[in-house]
């Protein structure tokens, strides 16, 4: 594999306004209350009176390992070898659900009988332009591109890397 592609989130940037999770829906043309393949989760943490509320936004980990290719009885969830982006080819996919299983973060989602993921937006990629996330985010708190830029960009936040048995692509600022 040349690179590895994956997500930054600093979290001290995210205000929580879901517009990342809103614009990948309407690039994607995904109906409300369908579907989010992106999405931005609530973590809370400590106890009273010192409770912490942190807002994450999720995707697909892209992960070096995926175990959702793992188990795929069909082929149809393959790992590009010039980026590292995990994709979904929904003609093979039989809707078995062994990757939503398999996947330790939950991601794969379902809709037609068919699994339904973050590609990194290909299309736009294409284009030589940002995932819609990435390019939506008004206080930019997601970045994207090769693992190796994006922990330099995290070194100086003292961010971390998720961790994983399938050692998921993000990274996530303390």
């Amino acid at each position: 594999m040349n690179t590895q592609y994956g997500f930054y989130v600093d979290l001290d940037r995210c205000i929580k306004c879901y517009a990342c999770e809103v614009a990948c829906k309407q690039w994607k043309g995904i109906d409300a209350g369908t579907v989010s393949l992106r999405k931005v989760i609530e973590v809370t943490s400590g106890k009273f009176p010192s409770v912490k509320r942190t807002f994450i936004s999720m995707s697909c980990m892209h992960c070096e390992q995926p175990a959702c290719e793992a188990v795929c009885p069909t082929g149809a969830i393959t790992k590009r070898a010039e980026d590292g982006i995990v994709v979904v080819d929904e003609s093979k996919c039989i809707g078995c659900h062994y990757c939503f299983f398999a996947c330790p973060f939950g991601i794969p989602q379902y809709s037609d009988g068919t699994m339904k993921k973050c590609d990194f937006c290909l299309d736009r990629l294409e284009e030589g332009k940002d995932p819609i996330c990435v390019a939506t985010c008004p206080t930019e708190a997601l970045h994207w591109g090769p693992m190796e830029e994006l922990s330099e960009l995290a070194r100086e936040k003292a961010a971390r890397k998720l961790a994983g048995s399938t050692q998921p692509a993000m990274l996530i600022s303390e």
